[in-house]
């Protein structure tokens, strides 16, 4: 804390008061499952049923997060810049990623989101439930309370060894 009570910086805010639990959440977690249940009993995997990626939570208190379809095709029409509408879509529909800082708050992780593949997110903060058990960590949130779009979204991490 500086002279007059505010953290000295996001690193601190970040520890402050968590100390013991944001510890446990520091490296790289490799994604395992991300589904998205319904009220109505559907059940959704935005990137397939086998998605790749990581969240990567460092002790400076910032947070990388980067889901990928695993069967991500390659562009046929063009370069990064110039193919065609429907393939620059289907790249966006098939990869997420976003980062910034992070702090816990009982048992939620706030993500103060910095960039992201939605702009939408950028300036905002994504507040996941957590689960925390040994290696395994789920996020969870709570979408579109109240409309019949209402779900979970369930992300299952493991903790990367390597």
């Amino acid at each position: 804390m500086n002279e007059i009570g505010e953290p000295a910086s996001q690193n601190e805010y970040a520890h402050e008061g968590s100390n013991n639990m944001i510890k446990q959440f520091f490296g790289r977690w490799n994604i395992v499952s991300w589904r998205q249940e319904f009220d109505d009993g559907r059940r959704l995997y935005p990137m397939g049923e086998m998605p790749e990626g990581f969240m990567d939570y460092q002790e400076t208190a910032n947070f990388y997060c980067t889901i990928v379809r695993s069967d991500r095709g390659h562009f046929a029409t063009g370069g990064q810049w110039d193919a065609g509408q429907q393939e620059k879509a289907e790249a966006y529909n098939s990869y997420f990623s976003y980062g910034g800082t992070f702090e816990i708050q009982g048992d939620l992780v706030l993500h103060h989101v910095k960039f992201s593949l939605f702009p939408n997110w950028v300036g905002g903060t994504q507040r996941r439930k957590f689960e925390l058990d040994g290696d395994h960590l789920h996020l969870i949130a709570r979408l579109e309370d109240g409309t019949p779009e209402s779900r979970y979204a369930i992300i299952e991490w493991i903790r990367d060894v390597n």
